[in-house]
This record gives structure tokens, C-alpha cells and sequence, in this order.
């Protein structure tokens, strides 16, 4: 992957979020470290733009904002998308996490492993989700995906 095809940078705009589990935020902090860490990402048409990116994602007027510049902080511009879509298999994640973390409190293994395994993929649906909504927009491979949708998730907790 070329170089200038990546983040160097993801800001959550905080005036969208509220207060945050300690669970919650390990996965945030973990999602945003393995983003910057390894990523794909590409608004397409940039192909002239030098990269790499620097990328805020928030929300406005209901909608999810990627606010994209390049790496000296310029403004690239903005993909506005609409959130319902993404509103039901967020839900179910955050219901299949709210089950894992207490089945990790109290179950057995098999069982732990089962909610997760239900868990990753929810996961995955909204990765794919998330690739079809950017595609003719943003480039971006299926890990950073998954990974810019636990961010996603985080702007949707009220």
C-alpha cells in the first residue's frame, strides 16, 4: 500500500459524543492505535492529492461526517452520509457487547467464545456496511473498515 494511501491521524469530534464506558473507551483507544497503526485509506479522486490523511469523523444534522485533510491540516473536504442505515446493526452490536461483557463476568468459555464469536461478526456486517456506503467516495480495505466502524459506533452511544 503506497504510503500516501493512510491516515496519519482520526479525531472523534467530541461535541457529538457523551461520556463513555471504561469498556467502551478500551475498544475506542484500541480501534484508533490499530487504525493509524495499519490502514487503507484513499478519498477517491485524491489520487492527485498527496497524502497521507488526516481524517475527523462526527456527527451533524443527523448525518456522519468524514472531515478529510491532507497531512499539514488543509481541507480536502467532506463525505456526508446518512446514519439510518447504520442505526439497527449498531444497535445489535451494542447489544451483542453489553452480552459479552457480562457473559465474561459470569459464563463459561464456550459460551463466552459463542457471544463473541456472534459478536465479530455483527461486526463485520457493519464493516461491510460501512465499505458500501463510502464506495465511489473512499478507498479503503476491509480492517480499516472495521476499524472506522467501532469508531462510528462510539458517536452513536447517547
Amino acid at each position: 500500500m503506497p504510503d500516501c494511501h493512510r491516515l496519519i491521524d482520526v479525531q472523534l469530534d467530541e461535541r457529538t459524543v457523551v461520556r463513555r464506558s471504561a469498556d467502551i473507551e478500551h475498544e475506542l483507544k484500541v480501534a484508533m492505535f490499530d487504525l493509524i497503526e495499519q490502514n487503507s485509506f484513499s478519498p477517491v479522486g485524491a489520487h492527485d492529492t498527496q497524502g497521507p490523511f488526516q481524517l475527523s469523523i462526527g456527527i451533524a444534522d443527523n448525518r456522519l461526517v468524514f472531515d478529510i485533510s491532507d497531512e499539514a491540516a488543509a481541507p480536502l473536504g467532506k463525505i456526508i452520509l446518512a446514519l439510518s442505515p447504520f442505526r439497527k446493526i449498531v444497535k445489535d452490536y451494542f447489544e451483542i457487547c453489553d452480552s459479552y461483557y457480562q457473559a465474561i463476568k459470569r459464563s463459561s468459555p464456550s459460551q463466552i467464545e459463542t457471544i463473541d464469536m456472534a459478536r465479530r461478526g455483527i461486526h463485520n456486517e457493519g464493516s461491510e456496511l460501512l465499505r458500501e456506503r463510502l464506495k465511489g467516495k473512499i478507498d479503503c480495505d476491509f480492517d480499516t473498515a472495521r476499524r472506522l466502524f467501532t469508531v462510528i459506533c462510539v458517536l452513536h452511544i447517547r
